[in-house]
């Protein structure tokens, strides 16, 4: 429900409310969302089952208990009453994120990390992404590495993304990433290698909506290398930023070190006692970690050493656009796209050196490899004419 609605009905987050409509009713917990429209609620179908199996059986509560033949999709006389009781629900969106301290710092700091223009701002100041922080001259601490050959990056385009999380779920299957469960989510456990920030401006009553993938930046000056103490995580000769799980000691030092937040930790042995069939859900190119250790995002390695080695045999280069890390491929929206940064024909050498591309957090000379398109929003008066 929407944040007026809940402050008119006295309703708290996480607060269980009894929905009563046409004789029937329904107890479930209230999740206050900014831009929800008001003096209404949604409920979503799909949950309560009890022959779906041990994972699906009794996880939420049906909702088809409020839906007659007359009112398939929404209905007029709902009925909201508190019971009293609470229920914490097990949700991922503010978890991780680039913290801010203090209301000020939070208003400046978040047009820097999704910045985003109306169509008609970008086209009287076509640089304005990249001239959104100005910084002194970036040094390194000490002799920065160098790399010769292929440059592995990715771009993201935020005018395209509509936070579907469909990368996330690819990301998931595709490397082996285990289900934590609802009480490790709500620890702030969960295993996701990329996360999408939600971003909300205005009015709460009718806010702009802005979403940003969050994958690991690829840092080529990364700051979780220069405190591992065991060199789990290092550079490789192409200047990928990688684990060796068999190094890492769970010191966790990288995650604090970390200023996007994107790397995590393996808590529990989430895959005890499997059989030879439960074996064959996993993607047998990546490796099924075992507690203790530290994981983030790879760009996918496992699909760019397949297609050197094609490529090898074949005795040709790798084209353009032949490596898809899983996320760009689930992408509806096609706002992912990975290449060879090294050839400046390549389509995410291109989109690096578009004027509507930025790097995040860019004043900590970290350097990343993954870069962002900004967001342009096309209102309506921009369109007339």
């Amino acid at each position: 429900m929407s944040p007026a609605t809940a402050a008119k009905l006295g309703v708290e987050k996480n607060e269980v409310v009894r929905l009563e409509y046409q004789n029937r009713s329904l107890e479930l917990p209230a999740h206050i969302l900014p831009g929800h429209a008001d003096n209404s609620v949604t409920v979503h179908l799909g949950y309560g089952r009890t022959h779906a199996g041990r994972v699906g059986n009794g996880a939420g509560a049906n909702a088809y208990r409020l839906r007659t033949q007359d009112a398939l999709g929404f209905g007029r006389g709902l009925k909201i009453t508190k019971t009293g009781a609470t229920h914490i629900l097990a949700v991922t969106q503010d978890h991780h994120a680039i913290k801010a301290v203090g209301e000020k710092e939070k208003e400046r700091r978040v047009p820097l990390l999704i910045r985003e223009a109306t169509l008609a701002h970008y086209r009287e100041h076509p640089d304005f992404a990249k001239h959104a922080v100005h910084h002194p001259p970036l040094k390194a601490l000490w002799k920065e590495l160098e790399f010769e050959g292929r440059r592995w990056g990715m771009a993201i385009d935020l005018s395209k993304c509509t936070g579907c999380s469909a990368c996330v779920i690819a990301c998931q299957a595709e490397n082996n990433i285990p289900v934590v469960g609802r009480e490790q989510v709500i620890h702030g456990r969960e295993m996701h290698w990329i996360r999408i920030d939600r971003y909300f401006r205005g009015d709460p009553a009718a806010p702009q909506i802005a979403f940003q993938p969050l994958p690991c930046q690829q840092c080529f000056n990364a700051p979780c290398e220069q405190v591992c103490p065991v060199a789990a995580t290092m550079h490789t000769s192409e200047g990928l930023n990688d684990m060796v799980y068999n190094r890492c000691i769970g010191m966790r030092f990288c995650s604090q070190n970390c200023p996007y937040k994107v790397r995590r930790f393996n808590y529990f042995w989430f895959h005890p006692g499997l059989d030879d069939i439960g074996k064959m859900k996993f993607n047998p190119e990546v490796t099924v970690r075992s507690r203790g250790v530290m994981e983030k995002c790879t760009y996918c390695v496992q699909r760019i050493q397949r297609a050197k080695i094609h490529a090898k045999n074949e005795r040709r280069e790798i084209a353009d656009g032949e490596i898809v890390p899983a996320c760009a491929q689930a992408c509806p929206a096609g706002a992912i796209v990975f290449g060879d940064l090294s050839d400046p024909q390549s389509q995410v050498s291109k989109l690096h050196s578009h004027n509507r591309s930025y790097a995040i957090l860019e004043e900590y000379n970290t350097q990343p490899r993954t870069r962002y398109l900004a967001k342009l929003r096309n209102p309506g008066e921009d369109a007339r004419g």
